[in-house]
């Protein structure tokens, strides 16, 4: 048993990793192809958002059923379906201020007119 807990927690660390770089990836992804194309500010958070979380429910899903002989190979998808709730957060709280940012500098460029 012990061992086993020493392999989550060593594995743990390095998918978190990969799983924290794969995520952003996918955001800067959606981010920068929702700006090439033009969208309005909220829909390419939300553009953004979408394309980093992927499906992590299936992910688990597919792993489970395909390699049930290896319990550690659920784990990315696991990490997944928590770190995507955390980054999706932080980053929509940061879109979220840029946005109001946005507005009073334009407000303020009005105002000076």
């Amino acid at each position: 048993m012990a061992i086993n807990a020493e392999k989550i927690l060593s594995c743990g660390v390095l998918v978190l990793g990969v799983v924290a770089i794969h995520n952003f990836c996918g955001m800067m992804l959606g981010f920068l192809a929702a700006k090439i194309f033009h969208v309005e500010y909220s829909r390419t958070t939300a553009i953004a958002i979408e394309v980093g979380m992927q499906n992590s429910g299936l992910a688990v899903s597919l792993v489970a059923a395909n390699f049930a002989a290896n319990p550690l190979a659920t784990l990315p998808g696991a990490i997944f379906s928590v770190w995507h709730n955390i980054s999706g957060s932080l980053f929509a709280s940061l879109r979220r201020s840029g946005k109001y940012k946005i507005k009073e500098q334009i407000a303020k460029a009005e105002h000076v007119i």
